[in-house]
């Protein structure tokens, strides 16, 4: 008699599993947006159910999603709540950008990818308030740097593992950007209760100070001059900013629904109009979002691909935030109740125009790779 093998099981679907704990996941978000709290039921739960090791390799313990698929993800969790989906795409953005590393670099991640993956560790970063110019200091010693600092808008901070951040180090070749991951329960790091906001309050994008705290000369992973382009962050660039504004076109699509419910109770003659001008610019919303997370998934990094990404990124944020203010109109004075769920979207989808690179910066950098200048200057 032959022993039949063993059969693998399925791997676990997302859209099943955020199917079933979507409901408690917008449940608590609400209290903590009432209440200026952070979602940390919410990211423990996501952990536990393995959203946490989405992006990494089947073979280090996660699913080996696609970024199209972590951005679809991403943009389901937002319509759920959008501080939850903004604070995870915190943790999925550097998740993912480490894979691209392993599969197209080689570069040695996988000792962290199988963290991420089998402890479902959370990891955090600076990289939105250091972006080129990186922030603090670091002062070199035997072995390594001391590091001291203030790291704003570090979302999801107070249950997060491991903090990829930045120092400053003064060489004689001019201010020098070092790049390193960093416990966040190492010696000198604490997180300052700073995050009392408009909007996205359930994210707890706090500030993290860092007090003279040691950093190995083994954690520093890349070495780059201050304020200048680099071939790291225009990986960050590609692969970031596709995730990250998944969770805003998922508001703008929460919003856009919550106010075509509301019109249909309306008799306003005009109604119909209006609902059609919200739709027409949240389609302008969702064909510049897919364009990006398409162009995204084979593009290369550097200077034109990262043109790409943050025009891609300024028509998103546009018409996302166009979109849920059409909403409010849409409502009508029903809207403004906060009982009705769209004041805190429209609170919520200001955070689009934060992110870099903002219009201003966005502008420069296309204009000057359109007339043939130097990017840096």
């Amino acid at each position: 008699m032959s022993v039949q093998p063993l059969r693998k099981p399925a791997k676990p679907d997302w859209r099943t599993q955020l199917a079933e704990i979507g409901p408690r996941i917008a449940t608590e978000g609400r209290a903590c947006d009432a209440n200026n709290s952070y979602v940390g039921a919410n990211i423990k739960l996501l952990r536990e159910q393995g959203f946490s090791a989405l992006a990494v390799p089947a073979e280090f313990g996660g699913a080996g999603l696609s970024r199209t698929e972590l951005a679809e993800m991403l943009r389901t969790l937002a319509r759920y709540c959008s501080s939850t989906a903004l604070a995870f795409a915190m943790h999925t953005h550097p998740a993912a950008a480490q894979v691209w590393r392993f599969h197209n670099q080689k570069a040695p991640v996988e000792p962290l990818l199988k963290r991420i993956g089998t402890d479902r560790i959370q990891l955090l970063s600076s990289g939105g308030s250091d972006w080129l110019a990186g922030s603090g200091t670091a002062t070199k010693v035997e072995g390594g740097y001391r590091v001291s600092g203030e790291k704003i808008f570090a979302s999801g901070a107070p249950s997060a593992d491991l903090f990829m951040t930045t120092a400053v180090e003064q060489t004689p070749e001019g201010p020098t950007v070092l790049q390193f991951g960093l416990p966040v329960k190492s010696e000198g790091v604490s997180i300052l209760d700073t995050w009392d906001t408009l909007g996205m309050r359930g994210t707890a994008s706090q500030t993290v100070k860092l007090d003279n705290v040691f950093i190995a000369d083994a954690a520093v992973s890349v070495r780059r001059p201050a304020g200048k382009w680099h071939p790291s962050m225009h990986l960050v660039s590609m692969v970031a900013f596709p995730l990250v504004y998944s969770v805003y076109t998922g508001v703008a699509e929460a919003a856009r629904d919550i106010a075509v419910e509301a019109a249909k109770k309306r008799t306003d003659p005009s109604i119909a109009e209006q609902v059609g001008e919200m739709d027409t610019e949240l389609a302008a919303a969702q064909i510049a979002l897919d364009s990006m997370v398409a162009f995204s998934e084979t593009a290369q990094p550097g200077p034109e691909t990262t043109n790409v990404i943050f025009k891609h990124r300024t028509l998103v944020a546009r018409s996302a935030i166009k979109t849920v203010e059409l909403a409010m109109g849409v409502t009508g004075g029903a809207g403004y109740f906060r009982s009705m769920g769209l004041e805190r979207l429209f609170r919520d989808i200001q955070g689009a125009r934060f992110h870099p690179l903002t219009e201003v910066p966005q502008r420069r950098l296309a204009g000057r790779l359109a007339l043939g200048l130097p990017i840096d200057g």
